[in-house]
């Protein structure tokens, strides 16, 4: 049975941390894992714990610890990912590492917040640190957190998030375990509280602020082997394809079609058990066991297809499918002339289009990481479509894969210094019916990076190239593509807009967004808001004026080599192949799983940066779509005519060299399971980041 410990962690300057160790039958020694997080393990999420004493089982001793000024640890929290936080935990790592019971290899895992500290630490290269799972989580604070989206400021979550860790914070540590003196620490907590959404107002560039905690410019140190795994419908998908190539150590990607949940409950499905797929990584890394997981498809995915919108559906049609590299070899670039598209919605077909920006348009695009009530999923698309720019390409003659990020380039002018554009691809079926696939938001003032915005100059021409977030989904034939399109402008405190009027000059999609500004600077305090906020937001104009049509490049498999499907993945306890699954109803689902009445610490209920609240809290959904102009698109694809065959029952799918996976049907998926959510900004592009200077 497992044994359950309290124990305070000393660190270098006197503070001590509070973690729970679950040990496991036996004398031992065992590997050590541990999970970081400052959502009070002892009160708030304390119905974790058997999630814990899972992994203990299967022979580790499980390290769940509050990070400094958290919980009934020690120290003030001053902000997320402080530095001094994560030296606390390189030095947790080897406290454990060191240990009578320890082997002296330890292991990092987490959901969110834990996965960014798995990620931290690991840049730091601790000697003991042999392996990390990252899940939801992200190599990018700036870009890829609860913070900023495409250069615009995330307006819910810095309202959602902040608001209640600035409450969690307040929290007196737990009487029971810190003993005497327990009321002297409150009153510190709370003296020195200060609400970490003051620096992230404060910093609207991608400086060194957000450079700390972020290891996307430092990914090849990590010598620790690395799982990471990720959700199509979750805001931290991107480290995927754009860290892969860049490891160094031995690295697999796991992403289904799940929202900032738990694995085994989120909406939409199919499902699976997360605790197996840890246990295999860990086994191999930490106590050395030949299971054969390094030798297996390094990249592995749900391969999401054509299904019909709904903001509560329980699962997308799909197959599970691997492939052996990052990009693919079968991948090949597809590049859509937006010439030859159909214009729709407020386009005009005669080259000169114009607009009127609305606030209202793109709600039913939905916030990212959102699963469920209240945020939930898309929805059909075409009210938005109505009052946006859309570009229809003619039905497909054979399915279209694709797997990446699709790209949109264009050539736009603007009146106003400050505007973002916005794109959504969708897949259109037969019956009208849009399903939103990816979308993409630029703050124009961002075009040539975050480090250094600059105004868009007065009605001159610039190329942009904007870039969607990750993504997989196959049109099946006799469906549309379609890209939604439309700009918006930003706020400036203290005064009117006047009337805004973009040209999009036929070559490339193109958008356009806001300008930078800094807060403004009280002498007394570190940071304060603008003084005061204009909200009237008049109408305003957008003209796309005819040219040379471009295109949208996405960058598709060969057709030459179909793909096929694989299995689930392993260790969980349905074994049948996805491929099965193509007669099922969506009342069903496609992937049973065995339920505990607690959630695990890999797949819980909660969502890891909120893990107890049932509210969204991350990547956010800019209110406008996008704006198309006679531009091109790019994307990744890959080929989606499949052969049948059976799974590998280990992997969701082996792949043949330069291939698709191995050993399965091209089949779709339907049913699902329950959700949780983690909460997503509502409109992005609300923020200071909008006000220029």
């Amino acid at each position: 049975m497992t044994r359950r410990e309290l124990v305070a962690i000393p660190m270098a300057d006197g503070v001590e941390l509070s973690a729970t160790l679950f040990f496991p039958e036996g004398d031992g020694p065992w590997p050590a894992v541990m999970e970081a997080l400052p959502y009070r393990k002892d009160d708030l999420t304390a119905a974790y714990r058997p999630g814990y004493a899972e992994l203990a089982d299967a022979g580790y001793v499980v390290c769940w610890l509050d990070v400094r000024g958290t919980g009934s640890s020690g120290g003030i929290a001053t902000d997320e990912y402080s530095d001094a936080e994560r030296a606390d935990l390189v030095a947790v790592v080897d406290h454990l590492a060191t240990r009578d019971w320890s082997t002296g290899a330890v292991g990092m895992f987490g959901t969110s917040y834990g996965g960014f500290t798995s990620l931290q630490v690991a840049a730091e290269r601790p000697p003991a640190l042999k392996a990390i799972v990252p899940i939801f989580a992200s190599d990018d604070r700036y870009t890829d957190d609860v913070h900023h989206f495409g250069g615009a400021l995330k307006q819910l979550d810095v309202v959602d998030y902040p608001t209640y860790m600035v409450a969690m914070n307040a929290l007196p540590p737990v009487p029971k375990i810190w003993g005497e003196g327990w009321r002297e620490e409150w009153d510190r907590r709370v003296d020195a509280l200060e609400p970490w959404v003051l620096p992230w107002i404060e910093h609207q560039r991608r400086d060194a602020y957000w450079r700390r905690g972020s290891v996307r410019e430092s990914i090849e140190d990590i010598e620790a082997a690395t799982m990471i795994v990720g959700g199509w419908a979750d805001g931290y998908t991107n480290i995927a394809f754009r860290s892969f190539p860049r490891f160094r150590a031995p690295v697999r990607l796991l992403i289904g079609p799940w929202a900032h949940a738990a694995t085994e409950t989120s909406l939409p499905g199919p499902n699976i058990r997360l605790n197996p797929e840890l246990v295999r990584w860990f086994d191999r890394w930490l106590k050395g066991i030949d299971n054969g997981i390094d030798r297996e498809p390094p990249i592995v995915v749900f391969a999401q297809r054509s299904t019909v919108p709904d903001p509560l559906r329980r699962e997308v049609r799909g197959v599970w499918r691997s492939e052996p590299g990052w990009p693919p070899a079968r991948a090949v670039p597809t590049e859509l002339a937006l010439a030859k598209a159909e214009p729709g919605g407020l386009a005009s077909a005669d080259g000169g289009d114009e607009l009127a920006i609305r606030g209202d348009v793109g709600a039913s695009a939905w916030i990212s990481c959102a699963g469920v009530m209240p945020w939930v999923q898309p929805a059909d698309q075409r009210p938005d479509e109505e009052r946006s720019l859309t570009y229809t390409w003619e039905p497909l003659e054979e399915e279209l894969e694709i797997l990446g990020h699709p790209r949109l380039q264009v050539r736009i002018a603007s009146s106003v210094p400050v505007a973002y554009l916005s794109a959504k691809v969708c897949d259109v079926f037969p019956d009208g019916s849009s399903s939103l696939v990816v979308r993409g938001l630029l703050n124009l003032t961002h075009r040539d990076g975050s480090e250094h915005p600059t105004p868009m100059p007065y009605d001159a021409v610039e190329e942009i190239d904007l870039e969607l977030e990750a993504c997989s989904w196959t049109f099946e034939e006799g469906h549309r593509i379609r890209l939604i399109s439309q700009p918006r402008i930003g706020r400036t405190p203290g005064r009117r807009r006047s009337p805004v009027c973009f040209r999009s000059i036929a070559t490339r999609a193109s958008s356009s967004s806001p300008c930078w500004r800094e807060p403004h600077r009280s002498p007394t305090r570190r940071s304060s808001f603008p003084r005061r906020w204009n909200n009237a937001i008049p109408t305003n104009r957008v003209t796309e004026t005819g040219g040379a049509a471009t295109s949208m490049r996405l960058t598709t498999s060969s057709a030459q080599r179909p793909a096929t499907a694989g299995s689930l993945p392993a260790g969980n306890t349905d074994r049948r192949s996805l491929s099965d699954t193509r007669a099922w109803s969506g009342s069903r689902r496609a992937i049973p799983v065995a339920r505990s009445p607690t959630a695990s610490p890999s797949s819980r209920s909660g969502s890891p940066k909120r893990p107890f609240v049932r509210s969204p809290a991350c990547g956010s959904t800019p209110t406008a779509t996008p704006t198309g102009s006679r531009s091109s698109w790019s994307w990744t694809t890959t080929a989606a005519n499949a052969t049948g065959g059976a799974g590998n029952g280990r992997s969701p799918g082996r792949c043949s060299e330069g291939g698709p996976p191995s050993g399965a049907s091209d089949a779709a998926a339907d049913g699902a399971r329950t959700p949780e959510t983690r909460n997503p900004g509502a409109m992005a592009g609300a923020g200071l980041d909008e006000v220029p200077r």
